[in-house]
């Protein structure tokens, strides 16, 4: 098969020829339509992911079909169409068997822990716990963003913040998890403050949904309190970093909820946290890290009736030979509002 690899941390990667992978016993191998281009997967190839292993293939967000299966699958079989959640869960500890599979501390994450989906084949461990289908009529283009971003963003607001009709939601990060939020949250009949430095970002969340928009970075915190009158109830850091973890923090009303999805990773410090307000203002202060394959039916319920739009996010469609360089333009400020996803279609 071809596949994007990572010789170097940093350095471009190439596509290359590798051998074909086998599936897992629990597993299968996918035979990918099309995978994200997410921030994820700059960090991983960036070397700021201590899981990654050299030579890598990255790429965590998918959609394609079952290509082999294991012999101890039961329940998918060679032509299903699936995407898979990027938190790959063991399914059997006590963690998974509480229902928290997002957080099973032995799971697996392709283009983490193992090869991913810049490939046109990538295997899958434990598929009965895992894979989710496609529905008719979803294309693998939009399918391919619900693993990561759609379904983070989509659990974070519903079942970490419980936001609810009326309550004002200031998301910070107008990115793919940020557009998803803004999306989302209207959907959820919430009052959205989406917030970004880039005006074609702001663009973009007006047309998903949002009800206000603030132009950063300078006085974030303050234009989110005006335009909400007070502050918002729920504020969702989307993007992971020390000015829009605080900047969130700082928009919230008394007792609201933060929400941070965006990563923090060490090599950029830790980030200071107005932890000052959290206590005087009693907040909630909520992390929320992807969604398990069996909380899917719901958001995949709203897909279906056309009040979730994710395929209205992809607005970058490149091909498999075009990843290194959409990997590596992640490095500076981006260049098109909403998501970039790769046409695959492996042979």
């Amino acid at each position: 098969m071809r596949a994007v690899v990572v010789e170097t941390f940093g350095e471009l990667p190439t596509v290359q020829q590798v051998p074909d992978p086998a599936p897992p016993k629990r597993g299968v191998v996918v035979r990918v339509e099309a995978t994200g281009v997410c921030r994820s997967d700059w960090h991983a190839w960036r070397g700021h992911d201590r899981d990654v292993v050299l030579p890598h293939v990255p790429g965590h967000e998918l959609a394609g079909s079952v290509a082999a299966v294991g012999a101890d699958v039961r329940g998918w079989q060679v032509g299903a169409r699936v995407t898979v959640p990027f938190v790959v869960a063991c399914g059997r500890c006590e963690v998974c068997r509480a229902g928290d599979g997002q957080v099973c501390p032995q799971q697996t994450q392709p283009g983490f822990t193992g090869w991913g989906s810049f490939a046109e084949l990538v295997a899958l461990d434990e598929a009965d716990t895992n894979l989710v289908a496609v529905p008719d009529g979803l294309d693998a283009l939009a399918a391919a963003s619900l693993g990561c971003r759609f379904a983070t963003a989509y659990r974070a607001l519903t079942a970490r913040a419980r936001l609810q009709p009326g309550e004002w939601l200031s998301v910070h990060g107008c990115g793919g998890v940020g557009l998803s939020a803004v999306m989302i949250g209207a959907a959820l009949g919430a009052r959205v403050v989406a917030i970004d430095v880039s005006a074609q970002a702001l663009t973009m969340a007006r047309l998903l949904g949002a009800e206000a928009v603030v132009l950063g970075p300078d006085d974030v915190a303050a234009a989110v309190v005006d335009a909400t009158g007070g502050g918002a109830h729920v504020s969702m850091d989307a993007l992971g970093s020390t000015t829009t973890c605080a900047d969130s923090v700082l928009s919230l009303r008394r007792r609201g909820r933060q929400l941070q999805v965006g990563l923090l990773p060490g090599f950029a410090g830790h980030p200071r946290v107005p932890m000052e307000r959290a206590i005087a203002y009693e907040l909630d202060l909520l992390g929320s890290h992807g969604m398990a394959a069996a909380d899917y039916p719901p958001m995949l319920d709203l897909v279906q009736a056309g009040q979730l739009r994710p395929q209205l996010l992809v607005r970058r469609v490149v091909g498999l030979d075009d990843l290194p360089d959409a990997l590596a333009d992640l490095d500076g400020p981006a260049t098109v509002a909403g998501i970039t996803v790769a046409a695959v279609a492996g042979g």
